[in-house]
């Protein structure tokens, strides 16, 4: 379905707009039902240009050719929502609908004919406070029926036991079979949230030629790819910057990149000219504005984030991101927090089953798969990280590295998992063996130290490298993991030598510090230490 039908929010009235312009009514309801009344004040966008509500409610907007209208919802009032919680935001125009020729193998739009003569837009009137959390999916990302199956069976389960206002998923969706999302949308939705989506390079109609009629299947089932919606003080701009390029050809060539496009950008322009100062920006996208992971590659960051960060110039942002399945924390320009998300299918759901017959899935960078919970308070906020399988309050992985053990393919295979990295070390080889902890959400601002027994606290020091335990997971089990597959340096990965001069025996050792935002956090392990030392 598409349009008024599609997405239920639009009461279209008898007659047609003239072809320019979209015009309509924004009004709203109280919690206990009753006739709806206009409301004021309130933005509507065509994704371009930004306006508000007159004193009846009403508001022009300029519409040539295929467009989308939508409301930015305000603060106190819910908008309607699906029966699997999607939020009805927008109204699709676009009179030809899909174009049959494109042969595109997901189905996409009908055609919605003429403007409406009027699209309205119906809120309800709901408490709403500015203190609130929200939970963050990305890269869900089922290949198969199976597949969402483990989505069912862990991050959405274990969110479904965390209170908050939303949720949302900054992409990938799914992986490229868009035949789900209708199963998709009615798991999550049982969380019992209203669920905003955004899309993502795995989200797109591949035959389409170019960038014009490739989320043609994500606008009839979720609406405008690029929208925003205000909770609290606090602003969440939905921008879909993957650009399609066409089918690959040569095979090999790059088919999308990051980009967010003149028009969305203009749009956030017209936006932040009606945002106060002072309260938060959280912009969602797919792709990074930057990732550690491949810095210079137009597939994996934001080829226009210097025009987008320069719009957002002395603003208080935090920009999310998923599409690398790594965990990273970046400080931008002028304080601009961007948080790429860990994703819930980690490394595509590769890795050996649990007992569940679920994947292990632990991420490229060591982090198990999981989400964010982010919490505001005001114009504030934190965020943390919530495991989507094992602990759910585990925040890191302490293990030991002696530089006498390479890890080598034949060595792993006669040793049992994790054995070498959490082994009894000889005492000779205390000072050629390095303390090495994952911090799962960790980043430049987390800090760590270690101490042994009752010994004075040690730095560690933040290293970019390989986990450890990831890394020879994947060697461990090759056959379990998708062929692309492969451990990465990770960002939040510490390290530091032992003491060389600890007694045989079994030693506590602690890691302990403060995360990204200043809260402790801490971790033990035993360490055991055989023999004597050499005497030379």
């Amino acid at each position: 379905m598409a349009g008024a039908a599609a997405l239920g929010l639009v009461a279209g009235r008898a007659g047609a707009q003239e072809a320019d312009e979209a015009t309509g009514i924004v009004s709203a309801r109280g919690a206990a039902g009753g006739d709806p009344a206009p409301l004021t004040g309130v933005l509507v966008s065509n994704g371009r240009e930004v306006v508000r509500t007159d004193d009846q409610g009403r508001y022009r907007l300029p519409m040539s050719g295929d467009g989308a209208v939508f409301v930015i919802k305000p603060p106190g009032y819910a908008l309607p929502r699906d029966a699997d919680n999607v939020p009805l935001h927008s109204y699709i125009h676009q009179p030809g609908g899909t174009p049959a020729e494109l042969g595109l193998r997901y189905r996409g739009l009908a055609p919605t004919g003429s403007l409406p003569a009027s699209i309205d837009f119906t809120l309800t009137r709901v408490d709403e406070t500015t203190d609130f959390d929200v939970v963050l999916f990305t890269d869900p990302q089922p290949e198969s029926r199976f597949e969402l199956d483990h989505v069912r069976d862990t991050a959405v389960a274990r969110a479904m036991a965390i209170p908050a206002a939303f949720g949302l998923t900054t992409g990938d969706v799914l992986f490229d079979d868009l035949s789900l999302y209708g199963r998709s949308n009615r798991i999550v939705g049982r969380i019992g949230l209203p669920w905003y989506n955004l899309p993502g390079n795995h989200d797109l109609n591949m035959q389409a030629p170019d960038a014009r009629y490739s989320r043609e299947t994500w606008k009839r089932v979720f609406g405008a790819p690029t929208y925003a919606f205000r909770h609290g003080r606090a602003w969440f701009v939905m921008l879909d910057n993957v650009e399609w390029l066409g089918p690959p050809v040569p095979v090999g060539a790059n088919t999308y990149r990051g980009r967010i496009g003149e028009r969305s950008l203009t749009f956030l322009r017209n936006l932040l000219a009606e945002i106060p100062r002072d309260d938060l920006i959280v912009l969602a996208m797919h792709i990074p504005l930057h990732t550690d992971t491949a810095p210079d590659d137009p597939r994996n960051t934001t080829t226009d984030r210097a025009a987008l960060l320069e719009l957002l110039a002395g603003r208080k942002v935090l920009s999310l991101a998923g599409h690398t399945h790594t965990t990273e924390h970046h400080y931008l320009a002028d304080g601009h927090h961007h948080h790429v998300l860990t994703a819930v299918s980690g490394s595509w759901w590769s890795g050996p089953d649990a007992r569940t017959g679920i994947p292990s899935a632990d991420s490229r960078d060591g982090t198990p798969n999981g989400f964010h919970v982010l919490s505001i308070r005001g114009a504030d906020y934190t965020s943390r990280y919530v495991a989507a399988q094992g602990q759910p309050d585990e925040t890191m992985r302490i293990l030991f590295e002696s530089e006498l053990r390479a890890g080598a393919p034949e060595v792993v295979r006669w040793t049992r998992p994790v054995q070498g990295l959490r082994p009894p070390v000889p005492q000779d080889a205390l000072p050629d063996t390095t303390l090495v902890v994952n911090v799962f959400d960790g980043g430049p601002r987390t800090h760590l130290a270690f101490r042994v027994g009752e010994a004075p606290a040690r730095p560690m020091a933040r290293t970019r490298r390989l986990d450890p335990f990831v890394t020879e997971l994947y060697e461990r089990y090759p056959e379990t993991k998708k062929s692309w597959v492969k451990a990465t340096p990770s960002t939040h990965m510490w390290t530091a030598r032992l003491p060389d001069d600890l007694a045989p025996g079994a030693h506590r050792v602690i890691v302990e510090g403060t995360d990204e935002y200043g809260r402790p956090i801490r971790g033990c392990t035993v360490l055991e230490v055989t023999g004597e030392r050499s005497r030379g």
